[in-house]
């Protein structure tokens, strides 16, 4: 379990209690923003999402002495991601949320990478499979977050343009053959090839966007999905 202090500018979020979830890859984290301060559990779990998300809400909520009816929302990592994973976060979040009567938010799981990066310029990337990525390009300006190229759906030498240098390169999608690298060349100033979306970095983002009134209804709680076709025939795979 990691508990860590947060400095946020917003009072008003620093008064919620926002329950985050994040699954969107081999990873597995629940997170809960209490007070302005953050407990967290991360477990690498594989394709095991489903049978052990609930029991880390359980663990995470115990832990801090609350229950899901002492929270102000859910906030959970929408996308894009696997596409299992990406529901099973936006299923579960609807149903607590349902049952606790709360509202939800949906946080791009590569805004989550940039927040948790640490760094102020941020290509975020993650492996899509079929040789493509998802990919978003973050700065963060006067202390908050600006989406400089939206969240797509490319391969690595069409991936988005950016100006000037000392850019961040995060995610596994700087882990494959080294083609992305290539792509920014000169551009970045360092890279962390291991880094995944984290339920402490959607519940950060979660709770400002619940302090600026974006929350919605459970029901109308959708993920992020980029692609509509998950698998390649055996005739396309042959092709590539």
């Amino acid at each position: 379990m990691v508990f860590l202090r947060v400095s946020v500018s917003l009072w008003w979020v620093l008064i919620l209690k926002i329950l985050a979830l994040e699954t969107s890859t081999e990873y597995c984290s629940v997170a809960l923003w209490q007070d302005g301060a953050l407990r967290e559990r991360c477990e690498l779990v594989g394709q095991k999402h489903s049978e052990v998300l609930l029991g880390m809400v359980d663990a995470v909520l115990q832990e801090a002495g609350c229950r899901m009816q002492d929270m102000g929302g859910i906030a959970f990592g929408m996308g894009p991601g696997s596409f299992t994973g990406v529901r099973i976060a936006c299923g579960v979040a609807q149903g607590l949320a349902f049952g606790a009567n709360l509202n939800v938010v949906g946080v791009c799981t590569l805004q989550a990478l940039a927040d948790a990066s640490g760094k102020e310029k941020v290509i975020a990337a993650l492996d899509a499979r079929m040789g493509e990525l998802y990919i978003a390009v973050y700065e963060k300006r006067d202390g908050a977050w600006t989406t400089v190229s939206e969240p797509c759906l490319c391969k690595a030498d069409t991936a988005p343009t950016v100006a000037g240098m000392e850019w961040f390169g995060c995610g596994n999608g700087f882990a494959l053959d080294g083609a992305l690298h290539a792509h920014y060349a000169a551009q970045l100033c360092g890279v962390d090839a291991q880094a995944v979306p984290e339920a402490s970095a959607v519940a950060r983002l979660g709770a400002l966007e619940f302090a600026r009134g974006n929350a919605v209804d459970a029901a109308l709680a959708l993920p992020l999905y980029l692609r509509d076709k998950v698998a390649l025939k055996t005739s396309e795979r042959a092709a590539r």
